[in-house]
Protein backbone atom coordinates (compact mmCIF):
# COMPACT_ATOMS: atom_id res chain seq x y z
CA UNK A 1 0.00 0.00 0.00
CA UNK A 2 1.63 3.33 -0.88
CA UNK A 3 2.47 6.17 2.13
CA UNK A 4 -0.34 8.90 2.73
CA UNK A 5 1.43 12.24 1.55
CA UNK A 6 2.80 13.89 4.54
CA UNK A 7 0.70 17.33 5.41
CA UNK A 8 2.08 20.28 7.13
CA UNK A 9 0.96 23.62 7.25
CA UNK A 10 0.40 26.91 9.56
CA UNK A 11 -3.02 27.63 11.34
CA UNK A 12 -3.75 30.97 13.13
CA UNK A 13 -5.70 31.20 16.36
CA UNK A 14 -7.77 34.48 15.84
CA UNK A 15 -10.30 35.85 17.93
CA UNK A 16 -11.46 38.05 21.30
CA UNK A 17 -9.41 38.38 23.79
CA UNK A 18 -9.88 35.33 26.46
CA UNK A 19 -11.80 33.19 24.42
CA UNK A 20 -9.41 30.23 25.13
CA UNK A 21 -6.95 30.22 22.45
CA UNK A 22 -3.63 29.47 25.16
CA UNK A 23 -5.77 27.03 26.88
CA UNK A 24 -6.10 25.26 23.71
CA UNK A 25 -3.00 25.73 22.34
CA UNK A 26 -1.34 24.14 25.82
CA UNK A 27 -3.80 21.22 25.02
CA UNK A 28 -2.97 20.53 21.86
CA UNK A 29 0.84 20.39 22.23
CA UNK A 30 0.13 18.87 25.74
CA UNK A 31 2.32 21.18 27.78
CA UNK A 32 2.76 25.37 28.95
CA UNK A 33 3.83 27.07 26.36
CA UNK A 34 1.04 30.02 26.09
CA UNK A 35 0.42 31.59 29.52
CA UNK A 36 -3.22 31.77 30.40
CA UNK A 37 -4.95 34.44 32.73
CA UNK A 38 -8.80 35.26 33.01
CA UNK A 39 -6.75 38.72 32.39
CA UNK A 40 -7.76 40.21 28.48
CA UNK A 41 -4.54 40.35 26.64
CA UNK A 42 -2.37 37.84 27.66
CA UNK A 43 -0.95 37.02 25.00
CA UNK A 44 1.35 39.88 23.64
CA UNK A 45 3.34 38.30 20.70
CA UNK A 46 2.65 35.01 18.05
CA UNK A 47 3.30 32.02 20.12
CA UNK A 48 4.05 29.51 17.66
CA UNK A 49 3.25 25.68 19.17
CA UNK A 50 4.07 22.84 17.14
CA UNK A 51 2.23 19.42 17.06
CA UNK A 52 4.33 16.29 14.79
CA UNK A 53 2.41 13.21 14.38
CA UNK A 54 3.17 10.12 12.36
CA UNK A 55 1.94 11.72 8.91
CA UNK A 56 0.96 15.37 9.54
CA UNK A 57 2.86 18.83 11.22
CA UNK A 58 0.31 21.47 12.46
CA UNK A 59 2.70 24.61 13.26
CA UNK A 60 -0.45 26.99 15.80
CA UNK A 61 -0.01 30.47 16.27
CA UNK A 62 -1.68 31.97 19.13
CA UNK A 63 -1.81 35.36 18.37
CA UNK A 64 -2.92 38.40 20.66
CA UNK A 65 -6.36 39.25 21.11
CA UNK A 66 -7.98 41.31 18.36
CA UNK A 67 -9.59 44.62 19.76
CA UNK A 68 -9.26 48.39 19.08
CA UNK A 69 -5.86 49.69 19.98
CA UNK A 70 -5.45 52.53 22.71
CA UNK A 71 -1.73 52.38 22.85
CA UNK A 72 1.12 51.93 20.75
CA UNK A 73 1.55 48.30 22.55
CA UNK A 74 -2.37 47.58 21.53
CA UNK A 75 -1.18 48.88 17.98
CA UNK A 76 1.26 46.37 17.72
CA UNK A 77 -0.75 43.65 19.34
CA UNK A 78 -3.18 44.25 16.75
CA UNK A 79 -0.87 44.62 13.78
CA UNK A 80 0.34 41.24 14.45
CA UNK A 81 -2.84 39.14 14.91
CA UNK A 82 -3.74 40.52 11.67
CA UNK A 83 -0.45 39.71 9.69
CA UNK A 84 -0.49 36.41 10.25
CA UNK A 85 -3.72 35.64 8.06
CA UNK A 86 -1.67 36.30 5.19
CA UNK A 87 0.71 33.72 6.19
CA UNK A 88 -1.06 30.98 7.37
CA UNK A 89 -2.35 27.63 5.45
CA UNK A 90 -5.97 27.79 7.87
CA UNK A 91 -7.47 30.36 9.94
CA UNK A 92 -9.35 29.13 13.39
CA UNK A 93 -11.58 31.93 14.41
CA UNK A 94 -12.09 30.91 18.13
CA UNK A 95 -15.29 32.10 19.88
CA UNK A 96 -16.49 31.73 23.42
CA UNK A 97 -19.77 29.98 23.39
CA UNK A 98 -20.76 31.10 26.82
CA UNK A 99 -20.31 34.92 26.07
CA UNK A 100 -21.81 34.87 22.34
CA UNK A 101 -21.59 37.04 19.86
CA UNK A 102 -20.12 40.80 20.51
CA UNK A 103 -18.61 43.71 18.96
CA UNK A 104 -15.46 42.60 19.35
CA UNK A 105 -16.49 40.06 16.47
CA UNK A 106 -17.86 42.43 14.10
CA UNK A 107 -14.55 44.10 14.13
CA UNK A 108 -12.49 40.54 13.31
CA UNK A 109 -15.37 39.54 11.06
CA UNK A 110 -14.64 42.75 8.71
CA UNK A 111 -10.69 41.51 9.08
CA UNK A 112 -11.50 38.23 8.04
CA UNK A 113 -13.80 39.33 4.95
CA UNK A 114 -10.42 40.27 3.18
CA UNK A 115 -8.90 36.99 4.02
CA UNK A 116 -8.48 34.19 0.82
CA UNK A 117 -7.42 31.39 3.35
CA UNK A 118 -10.17 29.02 4.33
CA UNK A 119 -11.44 29.85 7.79
CA UNK A 120 -13.16 27.74 10.87
CA UNK A 121 -15.09 28.31 12.91
CA UNK A 122 -14.35 27.16 16.50
CA UNK A 123 -17.02 27.53 18.78
CA UNK A 124 -15.08 26.84 22.71
CA UNK A 125 -16.36 26.59 26.24
CA UNK A 126 -19.47 24.45 24.86
CA UNK A 127 -19.01 22.56 28.12
CA UNK A 128 -20.56 26.14 29.30
CA UNK A 129 -23.69 26.14 27.53
CA UNK A 130 -27.15 24.34 26.84
CA UNK A 131 -26.93 22.70 23.00
CA UNK A 132 -29.65 25.22 22.18
CA UNK A 133 -27.72 27.86 22.38
CA UNK A 134 -25.27 25.96 20.44
CA UNK A 135 -27.54 25.53 17.24
CA UNK A 136 -28.34 29.70 17.89
CA UNK A 137 -24.45 30.82 17.83
CA UNK A 138 -23.85 28.52 14.70
CA UNK A 139 -27.39 30.09 12.24
CA UNK A 140 -25.81 33.49 13.70
CA UNK A 141 -22.51 33.43 12.84
CA UNK A 142 -22.96 31.53 9.37
CA UNK A 143 -24.88 34.55 8.67
CA UNK A 144 -21.80 36.94 8.50
CA UNK A 145 -19.10 34.45 6.71
CA UNK A 146 -18.80 31.48 5.14
CA UNK A 147 -16.78 28.91 6.95
CA UNK A 148 -15.16 26.00 5.51
CA UNK A 149 -15.76 24.36 8.77
CA UNK A 150 -17.77 24.67 12.06
CA UNK A 151 -16.21 22.62 15.21
CA UNK A 152 -17.46 23.49 18.57
CA UNK A 153 -15.17 22.57 21.63
CA UNK A 154 -14.08 22.56 25.00
CA UNK A 155 -10.56 23.26 24.66
CA UNK A 156 -10.33 22.90 28.63
CA UNK A 157 -11.96 19.80 28.93
CA UNK A 158 -11.04 18.43 25.51
CA UNK A 159 -13.57 17.93 24.39
CA UNK A 160 -14.00 17.31 20.42
CA UNK A 161 -10.51 18.81 20.00
CA UNK A 162 -9.22 15.60 18.52
CA UNK A 163 -12.28 16.03 15.49
CA UNK A 164 -11.21 19.49 15.19
CA UNK A 165 -7.26 18.06 14.89
CA UNK A 166 -8.54 15.65 11.93
CA UNK A 167 -10.55 18.42 10.01
CA UNK A 168 -6.92 20.52 10.42
CA UNK A 169 -5.42 17.79 8.73
CA UNK A 170 -7.72 17.33 6.31
CA UNK A 171 -7.60 21.00 5.08
CA UNK A 172 -3.11 21.43 5.26
CA UNK A 173 -1.45 20.68 2.07
CA UNK A 174 0.91 18.45 1.13
CA UNK A 175 4.15 19.70 2.96
CA UNK A 176 7.67 18.78 4.75
CA UNK A 177 7.81 18.97 8.42
CA UNK A 178 9.51 22.24 9.29
CA UNK A 179 10.49 21.56 12.70
CA UNK A 180 12.14 18.18 14.70
CA UNK A 181 9.48 16.12 16.04
CA UNK A 182 10.49 16.86 19.49
CA UNK A 183 10.42 20.51 18.87
CA UNK A 184 6.98 21.91 20.73
CA UNK A 185 7.61 25.82 20.01
CA UNK A 186 10.58 28.16 17.92
CA UNK A 187 10.12 30.39 21.02
CA UNK A 188 13.84 30.68 22.76
CA UNK A 189 13.49 29.62 26.17
CA UNK A 190 14.14 32.85 27.36
CA UNK A 191 10.41 34.15 26.11
CA UNK A 192 9.36 31.58 27.73
CA UNK A 193 10.23 32.14 31.01
CA UNK A 194 9.89 35.53 30.89
CA UNK A 195 6.08 34.24 29.96
CA UNK A 196 5.65 32.14 32.84
CA UNK A 197 7.00 35.03 35.27
CA UNK A 198 4.63 37.42 33.38
CA UNK A 199 1.66 34.74 34.13
CA UNK A 200 2.63 34.63 37.31
CA UNK A 201 1.99 38.49 38.17
CA UNK A 202 -1.21 38.40 36.19
CA UNK A 203 -2.22 36.26 38.69
CA UNK A 204 -1.59 37.66 41.76
CA UNK A 205 -1.73 41.27 41.08
CA UNK A 206 -5.05 43.61 40.67
CA UNK A 207 -6.94 44.90 38.37
CA UNK A 208 -4.50 48.19 37.23
CA UNK A 209 -1.34 46.13 36.88
CA UNK A 210 -1.61 43.57 34.51
CA UNK A 211 -1.18 45.27 30.77
CA UNK A 212 1.62 47.70 32.53
CA UNK A 213 3.79 44.86 32.86
CA UNK A 214 6.58 43.31 31.02
CA UNK A 215 9.09 41.05 32.13
CA UNK A 216 12.78 41.02 30.99
CA UNK A 217 15.15 38.08 31.66
CA UNK A 218 18.78 39.64 32.39
CA UNK A 219 20.41 36.20 32.58
CA UNK A 220 19.96 32.66 32.45
CA UNK A 221 23.14 30.40 33.12
CA UNK A 222 24.17 27.02 34.30
CA UNK A 223 26.19 27.47 37.48
CA UNK A 224 29.24 25.29 37.16
CA UNK A 225 29.81 21.75 37.89
CA UNK A 226 25.96 21.81 39.39
CA UNK A 227 22.42 20.78 38.33
CA UNK A 228 21.32 24.39 39.15
CA UNK A 229 20.59 26.85 36.38
CA UNK A 230 20.35 30.80 37.76
CA UNK A 231 18.06 32.85 36.34
CA UNK A 232 17.64 36.37 37.05
CA UNK A 233 14.71 38.58 35.44
CA UNK A 234 13.44 42.34 35.77
CA UNK A 235 9.59 42.99 35.89
CA UNK A 236 8.74 46.33 34.10
CA UNK A 237 6.09 48.40 35.59
CA UNK A 238 4.80 51.95 34.89
CA UNK A 239 4.30 53.44 37.83
CA UNK A 240 5.60 53.52 41.65
CA UNK A 241 2.61 52.42 42.66
CA UNK A 242 2.64 49.48 40.60
CA UNK A 243 5.84 48.74 41.94
CA UNK A 244 4.46 48.37 45.63
CA UNK A 245 1.43 46.54 44.55
CA UNK A 246 4.09 43.65 42.41
CA UNK A 247 6.23 43.81 45.46
CA UNK A 248 3.16 43.60 48.05
CA UNK A 249 3.68 43.52 51.92
CA UNK A 250 6.67 42.88 52.81
CA UNK A 251 7.81 41.46 49.46
CA UNK A 252 5.73 39.13 49.94
CA UNK A 253 3.75 38.98 46.13
CA UNK A 254 6.58 39.02 44.79
CA UNK A 255 8.15 36.14 46.49
CA UNK A 256 5.04 34.20 45.55
CA UNK A 257 5.60 35.08 42.34
CA UNK A 258 9.11 34.20 42.51
CA UNK A 259 8.21 30.78 44.24
CA UNK A 260 5.43 29.96 41.37
CA UNK A 261 7.35 31.05 38.39
CA UNK A 262 10.72 28.77 39.38
CA UNK A 263 8.31 25.74 39.68
CA UNK A 264 7.48 25.70 36.20
CA UNK A 265 10.58 27.13 35.01
CA UNK A 266 12.68 23.93 36.55
CA UNK A 267 10.03 21.77 34.29
CA UNK A 268 10.30 23.33 31.59
CA UNK A 269 14.23 23.37 31.68
CA UNK A 270 14.45 20.26 33.59
CA UNK A 271 17.01 21.37 36.32
CA UNK A 272 16.88 22.71 39.34
CA UNK A 273 16.67 27.02 39.24
CA UNK A 274 17.73 29.50 41.55
CA UNK A 275 15.33 32.41 40.21
CA UNK A 276 15.95 36.25 41.39
CA UNK A 277 13.41 38.70 40.68
CA UNK A 278 13.75 42.86 40.24
CA UNK A 279 11.26 45.24 40.02
CA UNK A 280 11.57 48.35 38.04
CA UNK A 281 9.94 51.58 37.20
CA UNK A 282 9.69 52.42 33.35
CA UNK A 283 7.40 55.28 33.09
CA UNK A 284 4.76 55.17 30.22
CA UNK A 285 6.63 52.31 28.60
CA UNK A 286 4.07 50.98 26.33
CA UNK A 287 3.98 54.20 24.41
CA UNK A 288 7.32 54.25 23.45
CA UNK A 289 9.31 52.53 20.29
CA UNK A 290 12.76 51.92 21.86
CA UNK A 291 10.89 50.54 25.28
CA UNK A 292 8.40 47.97 22.87
CA UNK A 293 11.69 47.34 21.01
CA UNK A 294 14.01 46.74 24.28
CA UNK A 295 11.55 44.27 25.70
CA UNK A 296 10.93 41.71 22.93
CA UNK A 297 8.10 43.27 21.23
CA UNK A 298 9.67 43.86 17.51
CA UNK A 299 7.71 44.31 14.60
CA UNK A 300 6.94 41.21 11.83
CA UNK A 301 9.39 41.72 9.27
CA UNK A 302 6.59 40.52 6.46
Amino acid sequence: MENKQYKSGFISIIGRPNVGKSTFLNRVIGQKIAIMSDKPQTTRNKVQGVLTTDDAQMVFIDTPGIHKPKHKLGDFMMKTAVNTLREVDLVLFMINAEEGFGGGDEFIIEKLKDVKTPIFLVINKIDRIHPDKLMELIVQYKEFLEFAEIVPISALEGSNVDRLLEQIQKMLPNGPQYYPADQVTDHPERFIVSELIREKVLHLTREEVPHSIAVVIDKISKREGKDMIDVMATIVVERDSQKGIVIGKQGALLKEVGKRSRQDIEHLLGSKVFLELWVKVQKDWRNKASNLRDFGFKEDEY
